[in-house]
């Protein structure tokens, strides 16, 4: 049994997944009602996520189909990261919606970025898969695909999120 210590356990806890990060603080009042705290919650982060597993999913058909030459392997790649990308777009309407709604707080840049790359780096990979033969995955495809899972493992690790998340000010009923 592996024991981590609890210190190492919060160095690793950036955000919470599937939540944005605060970046309006409020004083507590504690005597407010008890729905006037709620705040709507962005929907985006839950795509953003569905769409990161379709891609770090590629990198591990991608390995099988490295390790047996089976080509369905290499069909289910390019599946896996076509359905990312699908909801990538999805994400990025509900992202949209999410603003223009005023579920969202401001757009944090370097999380949009990071997210922007993985969609381009799958556009890309995409194409790559449509190869044919070997050379559909090997060297490139699963190349491509690994860097992709690792900037979706440091975005994940963010929270998903890529707006900040909205808090009431003192007086406001959200």
């Amino acid at each position: 049994m592996f024991i981590v210590p609890h210190r190492l356990m919060l160095a690793f806890r950036f955000a919470p997944i599937g939540h944005c990060r605060v970046v309006e603080l409020r004083e507590k009042n504690m005597a407010m009602q008890i729905g006037a705290s709620r705040t709507p919650r962005p929907l985006h982060p839950l795509f953003v996520g569905l769409g990161g597993a379709l891609l770090m999913a590629a990198l591990f058909t991608d390995y099988m189909y490295f390790s047996n030459a089976l080509m369905q392997w290499a069909n289910f790649s390019a599946w896996l990261i076509t359905g990312g990308l699908v909801l990538a777009l999805i994400a990025a309407l509900v992202l949209v919606l999410d603003l223009v709604l005023g579920r969202a707080g401001p757009i944090i840049w370097p999380d949009f970025g990071l997210l922007a790359v993985v969609a381009i780096l799958s556009i890309i990979n995409v194409f790559i898969h449509t190869r044919d033969g070997w050379r559909s995955v090997v060297p490139s495809g699963i190349a491509v695909s690994a860097i992709v899972a690792i900037l979706l493992l440091v975005s994940g690790f963010r929270g998903w999120c890529v707006t900040g998340l909205k808090m009431p000010t003192q007086g406001d009923n959200a």
